[in-house]
């Protein structure tokens, strides 16, 4: 009997046994995570770059304080290691928006500014090997992989797909520091470049310098082939209704805010959403 027969007929004794327990085996292509990892990391002392105008501020400032940052984006390249097959190194780059506050003078009203700080980190990952390529119908125009278009034997291999997440982080300390040694703008991609609307000048006499605390995972995956219990379609139990009715009715089932009134004495019991990185 052939490997093809043979493997027809495990499904086969499969889709009996599977019906039996009230499920059907459906096969899935769906992204398989290979290898992951997570870290906690503590990036010290980042340079903080402003537009002219700020760094203007930050060239008088006394003192600052940071009363905020966010992740805007990161970049993510993945490349293969070498003596070492099916293992990948992930190299991110973080582009972090920071909110601070610069005093100039004793007594006088802060100003705020914010600015751009970024920090990269690279890490090893089991990745697998696959050599194939995939083309998928519907594509407006025919994508072209020239990759592996080469007079030499064999077919490269190709790259798994890296996701990062990245948590909001944790301003954990800023200062304003003299510049002793020329500083060089690090590369803005164009979407950073259009955020800030003006551009990033590199920090003459001050620069201010911001300790930031993440969590990150980072994963590597591919697209595979997964056989998996179906038990039924998802069907909708409810139907979608528009309420037009009297808007203090609606208002009338709502449950009374007690939490914010009264707010939890204990950590567990505190069920409020953590700090966003949007207004205070």
């Amino acid at each position: 009997m052939s490997e093809v027969n043979l493997e027809n007929d495990v499904q086969t004794e499969q889709g009996d046994g599977a019906q039996e327990l009230g499920f059907e085996p459906v096969c899935i292509d769906v992204p398989r995570i290979y290898d992951s990892c997570g870290a906690k990391d503590c990036l010290r002392d980042l340079t903080v770059f402003f537009t002219g105008e700020d760094q203007q501020l930050v060239e008088k400032a006394s003192s600052v304080r940071v009363s905020k940052a966010s992740v805007l984006t990161s970049t993510i390249t993945v490349d293969a290691v070498a003596f070492n097959r099916g293992y990948y190194a992930v190299d991110v780059v973080f582009y972090f928006a920071v909110c601070a506050e610069v005093y100039t003078g004793t007594g006088a009203m802060p100003s705020t500014a914010t600015g751009l700080a970024t920090a990269s980190k690279r890490v090893v990952l089991y990745g697998s090997d696959a050599s194939t390529k995939t083309f998928s119908s519907g594509a407006e125009t025919a994508s072209v992989d020239t990759s592996d278009f080469d007079c030499c034997p064999g077919c490269p291999g190709t790259l798994p797909t890296a996701t990062v997440q990245v948590s909001c982080p944790m301003a954990l300390a800023s200062s304003v520091s003299p510049v002793t040694t020329p500083v060089i703008l690090p590369f803005v991609p164009e979407s950073i470049a259009e955020f800030f609307g003006e551009p990033l000048a590199a920090p003459a006499a001050q620069r201010v310098l911001v300790t930031l605390g993440t969590f990150s995972i980072v994963q590597l995956t591919r697209n595979v082939q997964l056989m998996i219990p179906s038990y039924d379609f998802c069907v909708p139990r409810k139907e979608c209704a528009a309420d037009t009715g009297d808007p203090c009715e609606a208002f009338s089932k709502i449950e009374f805010p007690t939490d914010s009134f009264f707010p939890p004495s204990t950590a567990e019991g505190d069920t409020g959403t953590p700090f966003a990185c949007g207004c205070d």
